[in-house]
């Protein structure tokens, strides 16, 4: 099996973009429409799914607000739900942004992500998309409240979907860097990470899907292989 480095990850998105010419929001699209299709699969035996996407700041945000424009479009009452300081989208940038400026003009609701607008939603879906692999030291502490509230969610009994990682989790190492979110399952995309087979990864991790963002098959063998001949000079 595959399994990519945070690192390998970045190189793969850059040469997707450089050498195949694929639009980074074309990717981030692609990731969406992925994650969509694992939350159909988690809310198939609800009538009515509510769901709340929970968006950190950067990247892995800009996935959720896309996943929320196709789940909104099959019908899901979609609840936005911004984790940074502000709450007005300023943080965003490039794709991201573009996603941003598309929810905000299709009206979604969006909400400042707080615990208890997390602990006391009655969402049949918590999407968990604050921070992505890109994490490499402890979050800000206004992450632990909403990690708490997150893992409720999941105790309660209702799944906890992940974008690419748990947020809070070393994808590298597969150890939480603190607070971290117990997901159901997690959708990731390319490969799994390298983090995901260590001891301990599981219980944050769920059942782990691999999604596709639509570059070439090929490229993250390709990167592996050259890896170890070039390191990060790829």
């Amino acid at each position: 099996m595959i399994r990519l480095t945070r690192e390998q990850s970045r190189c793969i998105d850059r040469l997707a973009i450089e050498k195949y010419h694929i639009p980074a929001v074309v990717l981030m699209e692609n990731a969406a429409r992925s994650a969509a299709d694992v939350c159909l699969r988690l809310l198939a035996s609800h009538s009515q799914p509510r769901v709340l996407i929970v968006c950190g700041g950067g990247n892995n945000g800009g996935d959720g607000l896309a996943l929320a424009r196709h789940l909104h479009n099959r019908a899901m009452d979609v609840t936005i739900a911004i984790a940074s300081e502000t709450a007005d989208g300023a943080r965003y940038a490039n794709e991201a942004m573009v996603n941003w400026n598309i929810v905000k003009a299709m009206g979604l609701p969006i909400v400042k992500a707080e615990s208890r607008v997390i602990g006391r939603s009655d969402a049949s879906l918590v999407v968990d998309a604050i921070f992505g692999t890109g994490l490499s030291s402890p979050p800000r502490p206004y992450f632990q409240p909403l990690a708490d509230a997150i893992n409720d969610v999941r105790q309660s009994g209702r799944p906890v979907l992940a974008i690419d990682v748990p947020s809070g989790l070393d994808c590298d190492t597969g150890k939480p860097l603190g607070a971290c979110v117990r997901a159901t399952a997690t959708v990731t995309f390319v490969a799994e990470k390298v983090g995901f087979a260590l001891p301990g990864a599981a219980e944050f991790l769920g059942d782990v899907v691999v999604g596709d963002i639509g570059c070439p098959k090929e490229l993250a063998q390709d990167v592996i292989n050259n890896w170890a001949v070039q390191g990060s000079n790829l």
